[in-house]
């Protein structure tokens, strides 16, 4: 019986110390611009982002929801879900990567520009990615935003003929993300020895 509980004492001490070198947020924001000139905004803004952060590994992986995107005309946000990104077939688009070298210890109050190498799914459609995001560690929370360009045609949306320049075929994508680290609570009664 001893034994059972050093193990499991062992065991949760492992989590909780496991649990230290996560960081993660679910209140992200991503937002992005298609626009056009002369034409309607296209832009939406989706602020319920999954990021994931290992601070030993420096793996880090995000999960968007395709429907949480928010455009200030509805008729936009229903062909976007609809005929573009077709989001009850392909609901979430996802990033999973690894930063170059990361360093905890290195990170201060100052952006530091890092290299995030990943595969980027939209759509269903996976392609490689090299992220440059400015990294910043302030009051014990990761700031993480970086900005690039995605190509509609290289994940497959296909941009209908009757809008086809009203929509910019390069999306301007910006990701802000503010990351804390991930708490675990296990409770346990003398019962459940």
């Amino acid at each position: 019986m001893k034994k059972n509980v050093l193990i499991l004492v062992f065991t949760f001490l492992f989590v909780s110390l496991n649990a230290q070198d996560k960081y993660m947020t679910r209140s992200g924001n991503l937002s992005f611009e298609a626009s056009v000139p002369t034409f309607d905004e296209v832009e939406a803004d989706n602020k319920n982002v999954t990021a994931l952060l290992n601070i030993k590994t420096g793996d880090f992986a995000t999960l968007v929801l395709v429907k949480a995107f928010k455009f200030k005309i509805a008729l936009m946000e229903e062909h976007f879900n609809e005929n573009y990104l077709e989001s009850d077939d392909f609901p979430k688009a996802t990033f999973k990567g690894k930063f170059e070298n990361f360093d905890m210890a290195k990170l201060s109050d100052k952006d530091q520009k890092l290299t995030l190498n990943g595969n980027l799914t939209i759509h269903g459609q996976t392609k490689k990615v090299v992220l440059y995001p400015m990294v910043s560690l302030v009051n014990g929370k990761i700031a993480m935003n970086t900005s690039f360009k995605i190509n509609l045609s290289d994940y497959n949306v296909e941009i209908p003929s009757i809008v086809k320049g009203q929509i910019a075929e390069e999306v301007h994508t910006v990701l802000d993300f503010e990351l804390t680290a991930k708490q675990f609570q296990i409770r346990y009664t003398a019962n459940d020895f």
